[in-house]
């Protein structure tokens, strides 16, 4: 039998659920269990937290991206060596974008698929009666959804919370605990959401701290007790036939290149492939025995002055993009462009491998499902294979020229734009793959 889950959702960002998630994983884990962690959506932050609340890695889960036999494979993975699975979901229970593979990318979609009991959390300031409305909406929105309950956020007193939780108990949805207004629970954020986990100061302490809040204002042995294990599947999920793009790998991995989905490295050692670390901010270059550099998305322009001098970084790419493919998604497109201008203006030299400028002092917005088509033979497939992803960022692009590295559509249009640049060996765009 496969070990109980329990999906953590809400009305709306903001409600909570990050605080529950983690709060839940790190009391479960202090009491001897192995908890596995799952996100819903398209997020490489919140894993990055579960994985140092529980020791044991994250995985992301998500219905637009992924066919319903990946979502599966990656749910036996996560199954292995556990004791209980806490998945934390995106946005609001039900949002999502149309034209998905398996779904629309809501977080009901990935409890529907697993048969997960969603445990709700909501944020009740400015509300009172009103509150009863909303939850029995979400409860009753789709009748193959199961419910363990709701945990009640910023309860302002006493009386608040006997206004909300007597008309709550008229719909049949337990009240599983109540937190009070607390803001000294909130995690720092910047402008792509959540610090990263490792640059979070006494995360072992905050992450201490947010499960005593959990222990405190939760029965968390009621609240497993309403956990399901994941329904039968109609048959065992074979390892994807994924063709990695290199025998062996470099990755860029510090705290400017951070973002690459653990599926998507878990799915390239599977076949086979080889994967070699290093750090551009320590000023290392790619491992000269690999076949393939890959340098993911992260914060390059909060470190844009220490890669500008990362001599050995630098010089060690560009002589690895002479006879061997590099590719860059989201921040590492930025790196691999001739300059990147910071939050402050200043303007500083890259890799200058692709005829690229970028600026992070001009900033907006960049977000959504995406789906992209190679326009050539490429170390991710051959020409016009089709993958999905998204893409997060702030930063514009000022100059650009080139052929492009595929045609993109989001999930809202059918019309197919030219995205990223592709020249020789390089290669790289704002789009981050996920299946």
């Amino acid at each position: 039998m496969s070990p109980p889950a329990l999906l953590i959702a809400a009305a709306r960002s903001g409600s909570g659920k990050t605080t529950l998630a983690l709060g839940l994983m790190r009391a479960l884990t202090r009491r001897g269990l192995r908890v596995s962690a799952i996100k819903c959506g398209p997020d490489y932050i919140d894993p990055a937290f579960h994985t140092a609340a529980t020791g044991r890695p994250s995985l992301n889960l998500d219905s637009w991206a992924m066919s319903s036999e990946l979502i599966q494979e990656i749910v036996q993975s996560a199954q292995q060596n556990a004791d209980v699975l806490i998945a934390e979901g995106a946005m609001g229970l039900f949002d999502g974008a149309p034209q998905g593979a398996s779904g629309i990318g809501a977080s009901a979609d990935i409890a529907k698929l697993l048969g997960w009991p969603i445990l709700l959390i909501h944020d009740i300031s400015g509300q009172a009666q009103t509150a009863a409305a909303l939850l029995r909406g979400l409860a009753t929105h789709d009748p193959n959804l199961t419910f363990a309950g709701v945990v009640l956020n910023r309860c302002s007193s006493p009386r608040h919370l006997n206004l909300v939780s007597g008309e709550i108990n008229k719909i049949s949805l337990p009240i599983l605990g109540a937190f009070p207004k607390d803001d000294t629970q909130i995690l720092p954020e910047r402008h792509l959401g959540l610090v990263q986990a490792a640059e979070t100061d006494h995360l072992e302490q905050r992450l201490n701290r947010l499960a005593d809040f959990v222990e405190k204002h939760i029965n968390v042995e009621a609240l497993i007790n309403h956990s399901q294990s994941t329904q039968p599947f109609a048959k065992e999920a074979q390892l994807s036939k994924v063709s990695p793009p290199g025998q062996r790998i470099a990755i860029a991995r510090d705290e400017a290149f951070s973002f690459l989905y653990p599926h998507v490295m878990q799915a390239w050692r599977n076949a086979g492939a080889e994967l070699y670390f290093f750090s551009p901010l320590a000023n290392q270059a790619p491992p000269n025995a690999c076949d393939l550099c890959w340098l993911p998305g992260g914060y390059p322009e909060l470190h844009a002055q220490k890669l500008a001098q990362a001599d050995r970084f630098l010089q060690g790419v560009r002589n690895f993009a002479q006879t061997r493919p590099v590719h860059g998604e989201c921040g590492g497109f930025m790196v691999l462009g001739k300059t990147l201008t910071d939050a402050t203006g200043e303007t500083l030299p890259m890799l200058g491998l692709l005829e690229l400028e970028t600026s992070f002092a001009k900033r907006k917005l960049h977000l959504g499902y995406r789906q992209a088509r190679l326009v050539a033979d490429h170390c991710l497939g051959k020409t016009n294979i089709l993958l999905r992803g998204h893409e997060f960022h702030y930063a514009t692009i000022t100059r650009e020229e080139g052929a492009p590295f595929a045609l993109v559509r989001d999930a809202y249009e059918h019309e197919e734009k030219a995205a990223g640049l592709r020249t020789g060996h390089v290669s790289g765009s704002f789009f981050h793959i996920i299946a």
